[in-house]
């Protein structure tokens, strides 16, 4: 399975990890030096959900921030009323 959201296509993205050594001139020393570049790679925050699509339900890989803006609609959702 891709690592891949199947709502906005979000996927993963490549960049580097920089090292570096020294103080910053704001707080007294001479500035940071560069000592040492690595490649990584930035993985989206995947998760497996079941969602309801043309009224079936189909288990996706969907990222938070698609969960979090209410882009899906899941199964046997009901709104808890606060009765006291």
């Amino acid at each position: 399975m891709a690592r891949k959201c199947e709502i906005c296509g979000k996927t993963a993205i490549r960049g580097n990890s920089i090292t570096r050594r020294g103080l910053a001139k704001k707080k007294g020393g001479v500035g940071k030096k560069t000592t040492g570049i690595n490649k990584r790679i930035f993985l989206p925050n995947l998760q497996k959900r079941k969602v309801l699509i043309n009224n079936r339900i189909k288990k996706i890989m969907v990222c938070t921030k698609c969960i979090k803006s209410g882009k899906l609609t899941f199964p046997n959702r009901v709104a808890i009323s606060n009765t006291n």
